[in-house]
């Protein structure tokens, strides 16, 4: 066994066969911000064998006072948060089998994750995707441990399909977190708690420690120096649309998913690639010479200063337009930029 392990080999519930564990699991995280890029973190050094990473935005420089893997120049260049992070977790560990993935998780995504994880973290800041993680927990049996943190506060949580509710049942009595740090803010040491609580739930699932596991939520504020633990063993909808009897996975099956979407707290309207008219990196560039932009083009997307307005399109077709309010306003200025 590798040195660097000694210490954690040498806590009781590790030992040597928990640490051999661990050197199996795959685990899929999904979001690279603040609470994502700490996890990632943690798991590396604790020697998990394989993350897939999954992220779909950049480097900016407000990030930086509270997602750690990040640096001024990755924020200079706008470098992708999963580009970023995989050069940072290769250089503490070149063994890791990291696997990285610049986009919006889908369903489709979603489901190929699951299907190959043993346990998925949440590392999002919406509740769509957070119900997508669900239903792909249900239905492929991997368990899932949301995290939630704004202002000084956070929630944490393992899903454990078959054991505990899920997701989709617990909606009515989650601490509600309605702010986003982009609208009231947050202090790092939330972070750091809350991504240290999924942590540590996470390396107990993958080392065989399942019995450790929280059964309740735990809530903490840090400022008011509050916890509360809500216990929810006995709330279950056996009408659940994810793990009811009759379990259809709505948010694995929903076929009007919209092409625009306003990134709450973000001033930003994302707009989804278009199968039908797909625009490529070449074709922003020409479109940004055209219109007398500033343009800006890395291996990863090309960025337009136009009308007031900055439009990142990634290479998979993806776009975001920033500083727009509606969906209104960015599919106008979509059709102004490509026509």
């Amino acid at each position: 066994m590798d040195e660097r392990y000694s210490r954690q080999v040498l806590f009781k519930p590790f030992g040597h066969a928990g640490q051999q564990k661990l050197s199996l699991a795959t685990v899929t995280i999904v979001g690279c911000g603040a609470l994502g890029s700490a996890i990632a973190e943690t798991l590396t050094r604790a020697g998990i064998g394989t993350i897939h990473l999954v992220d779909r935005d950049y480097v900016e420089r407000s990030n930086l006072q509270r997602q750690q893997l990040f640096t001024e120049e990755d924020a200079h260049q706008m470098l992708p948060k999963v580009a970023a992070a995989e050069q940072r977790l290769k250089a503490i560990r070149s063994d890791l089998q990291l696997f990285t993935y610049l986009e919006h998780l889908d369903a489709p995504g979603m489901e190929k994750l699951a299907a190959v994880s043993d346990l998925i973290l949440d590392a999002t800041d919406n509740f769509e995707t957070r119900l997508l993680i669900n239903d792909a927990s249900v239905k492929f049996d991997v368990p899932w441990i949301y995290g939630a943190c704004v202002g000084s506060s956070g929630v944490v949580f393992p899903f454990i399909p078959g054991e505990s509710s899920c997701f989709r049942c617990l909606l009515p009595v989650l601490p509600a977190i309605n702010e986003t740090c982009d609208t009231v803010g947050i202090i790092s040491p939330a972070v750091q708690v809350a991504a240290a609580l999924q942590s540590t739930e996470a390396l107990k699932w993958l080392s065989g420690n399942q019995k450790a596991m929280r059964t309740k939520i735990y809530h903490f504020n840090l400022w008011d120096n509050s916890q509360l633990d809500i216990g929810v063993s006995r709330i279950q909808d056996p009408n659940c649309q994810t793990c009811g009897e009759n379990a259809v996975y709505p948010s694995l099956n929903e076929t009007n998913v919209s092409a625009y979407a306003v990134l709450c707290g973000r001033d930003a309207v994302q707009i989804l690639p278009d199968p039908n008219r797909p625009i490529t990196l070449d074709d922003a560039e020409k479109a940004g010479i055209r219109l007398h932009a500033g343009v800006k083009r890395t291996p990863y997307f090309v960025e337009l200063e136009v009308f007031g307005h900055r439009m990142v399109l990634f290479g998979n077709g993806r776009l975001l337009i920033h500083s727009v309010h509606n969906v209104a306003e960015g599919r106008k200025l979509y059709h102004q930029v490509f026509g």
